[in-house]
């Protein structure tokens, strides 16, 4: 267990079995790839998502549309940086919220759990998002220097919305 900033108790996903399997941004070969299978249901499916990109000798673009490239509209904008490696950010689930994140300089990895299955995803190219529905538990680590992870969500910031304690996040589930 740890503390948040306002010294709430949070209680880590216990990792299962052997290390999740880690499944890297950099070799998405398609334009979406399901971590955990198809489901059908295009907002409860978790997903790596290649973002259109615009190459140019001057450097390259990458833009994100609201319910376009993403399966929602864009309520909020948040960014994470200066990050110590040894440093985990996240540690919860949401209720409601649906989010895209990305890596845009660097890498870092983020543990999922559906509370039947766990994995792990390296972000690592800045035009390769991972897409989170609700009630997915998340924990992002291993950040390397000069990380940043830029986070599109789906709702306004609500805390009432999180689920901070692992235990809580998987009696939601039952």
């Amino acid at each position: 267990m740890h503390h948040d900033e306002s010294n709430a108790i949070i209680s880590s996903a216990p990792r299962t079995g052997s290390t999740p399997s880690l499944v890297y941004a950099s070799s998405l070969t398609e334009d979406v790839f399901y971590i955990f299978g198809n489901t059908g249901d295009n907002i409860s499916n978790i997903k790596l998502v290649r973002l259109p990109t615009v190459p140019d000798y001057r450097g390259s673009l990458t833009f994100i549309e609201g319910n376009r490239h993403v399966p929602f509209d864009i309520a909020r904008v948040y960014y994470l940086y200066d990050i110590p490696h040894t440093a985990t950010r996240g540690g919860h689930a949401h209720k409601e919220l649906h989010q895209l994140i990305i890596a845009v300089s660097g890498s870092f990895d983020v543990f999922i759990d559906n509370g039947r299955e766990q994995r792990t995803v390296r972000l690592d190219k800045p035009n390769v998002g991972l897409l989170l529905c609700s009630k997915t538990w998340r924990e992002l680590e291993n950040f390397s220097s000069g990380s940043v992870c830029v986070v599109l969500a789906s709702i306004p910031y609500e805390e009432s919305d999180y689920y901070r304690d692992y235990r809580d996040f998987i009696r939601s589930l039952k």
